[in-house]
């Protein structure tokens, strides 16, 4: 497994992030246990999750959410030095109850949604603690005020992004710089080879400042992975995704032709072009399956020509290049 920064700071990172987002819901506890094992030997050394991961799991539950962080929280339990060996990455800003101060980045909300999920996850500190969303109500200095309290106590190391602007990230660094802070390690944002809204402001501004991109969705809820071979061999999707397979089905048929004729899978090359990116410090596997992980294992060490990215360009087009060149003289 190759390992890098997270952003700029002194962390290092797998370039395989494990996404748990199905633990709970998806995938249940013992394949869950089984994939976050064969991970960790793997060299996987970043974990993502979030407090409202899981499902609706539990009859005593309205909404079930905290199951995916209470799995992982069984799993760090076993010891065996898990914990020392795993960056643990979770996220703020989802409601976990109905209270009007149960959601979003109140300080008020983040201390008591950092406890909770400490507790869940069983451990004394969680190593990557992102903003689910940006909260726009809420000021910076109250964000980072609360954070700051936290990295005090020795609850969370460092703080990240996710679904975020590019002036959002530009208004929290300049936040976090007058107040003397490293501000953000990290921005999670959707990004693959059909979805580059990113490149026009998102990555431009993580690149000026130093921040890691951690992509969620790299396989495109499934569309870059292989899925017109798995739904011949009887494998339907959603309706939903049986959608945007006819509306997509050229672009799909020249992709997955691409992919035979350099030898690697769908999945694989839609993971190693996001890792092509400098700009990108490391994409999130999130399997169901013990397979699914398995199979993504090999992605950092695919390599692609020119020619490859050249190709990939011209079937998934992206917006044009970075704004305001991408759209203006």
């Amino acid at each position: 497994m190759d390992y890098t920064h997270l952003g700029r700071t002194g962390l290092r990172v797998s370039r395989l992030v494990l996404g748990t987002m199905n633990f709970g819901e998806l995938t249940d506890e013992a394949t869950s246990f089984v994939i976050m094992d064969e991970a960790l030997d793997a060299g996987i050394n970043i974990f993502d999750t979030a407090d409202v991961y899981g499902g609706p799991q539990k009859p005593d539950r309205a909404k079930g959410y905290g199951i995916s962080e209470e799995i992982i929280g069984r799993w760090l339990a076993q010891g065996g030095g898990r914990r020392d060996r795993i960056a643990l990455a979770t996220k703020v800003y989802q409601p976990m109850e109905t209270g009007p101060n149960d959601k979003y980045l109140s300080a008020y909300h983040i201390r008591r949604a950092c406890e909770a999920s400490l507790k869940r996850l069983q451990t004394d500190h969680i190593d990557l603690y992102q903003m689910h969303h940006v909260d726009r109500a809420t000021p910076w200095e109250e964000v980072w005020q609360a954070m700051e309290q936290l990295i005090r106590e020795g609850k969370i190391t460092y703080v990240g992004s996710s679904n975020f602007a590019g002036w959002d990230i530009a208004t929290a660094q300049m936040t976090a710089a007058h107040r003397n802070g490293l501000g953000l390690a990290s921005e999670q944002s959707l990004y693959n080879l059909t979805q580059r809204t990113v490149e026009l402001e998102v990555i431009p501004a993580l690149r000026h400042f130093g921040i890691g991109l951690i992509p969620w969705s790299p396989i495109g809820m499934g569309l870059l992975g292989g899925v017109l071979k798995k739904a011949e061999g009887g494998r339907r999707g959603s309706p939903a995704l049986q959608q945007q397979i006819e509306a997509k089905r050229s672009q799909l048929e020249a992709y997955e032709s691409l992919c035979d004729q350099i030898g690697e899978t769908p999945a694989n090359v839609a993971l190693a072009w996001l890792l092509h990116n400098p700009v990108v410090t490391a994409a999130i596997s999130g399997p169901r399956t013990v397979e699914q992980l398995r199979a993504n294992l090999k992605a950092p060490e695919v390599k692609l020509a020119e020619e490859t990215l050249a190709k990939l360009d011209e079937i998934w087009p992206g917006p044009g290049g970075e704004a305001p060149v991408a759209y203006a003289w």
